[in-house]
């Protein structure tokens, strides 16, 4: 992944989706944005230079449509752990897309997507982890960044 400008697959415009969408266009990465919900695509902003493709992930046309081939990085970013999961999947062994990232929300699944391959982010276990350390910290100020 050393090149500039990466292409990026985001499957899910939800309140995650498009803000990636919109931060990786504005770096002047390429970007296609895959959602089932025409209507999610209202959130991107004016700027997103991507593209938008209305249709079910699941389906290996609708990936195809959005070039998964060419991808260099697909991020699984709905709300569906096992449906994140199945992208990221497809993404490494059918277009041998070289990182694919799956969010998940069960922290009990983490060991499951890597012992796949699958890198993971678990918001649920990060906000545990920053209200920990906002509570075991609470003498001190409190850091956001990490």
């Amino acid at each position: 992944m050393k090149k500039n400008n990466l292409f990026i697959v985001i499957v899910g415009c939800g309140r995650l989706g498009y803000q990636l969408a919109d931060n990786l266009s504005r770096h002047n990465h390429s970007v296609v944005i895959v959602d089932r919900e025409e209507s999610a695509f209202n959130k991107l902003s004016d700027d997103f230079s991507g593209f938008r493709i209305e249709g079910d992930a699941s389906q290996i046309s609708v990936l195809k449509q959005a070039n998964m081939h060419k991808a260099d990085v697909v991020i699984a970013a709905t709300h569906e752990d096992n449906r994140n999961l199945m992208i990221a999947q497809i993404a490494q062994k059918i277009f041998k897309v070289p990182h694919a990232i799956a969010r998940i929300y069960d922290p009990n699944r983490e060991k499951t997507f890597d012992r796949l391959g699958i890198k993971t982010i678990c918001p649920t276990k990060i906000a545990a982890n920053k209200f920990l350390n906002a509570i075991l910290k609470r003498n001190t100020e409190y850091d956001d960044g990490e």
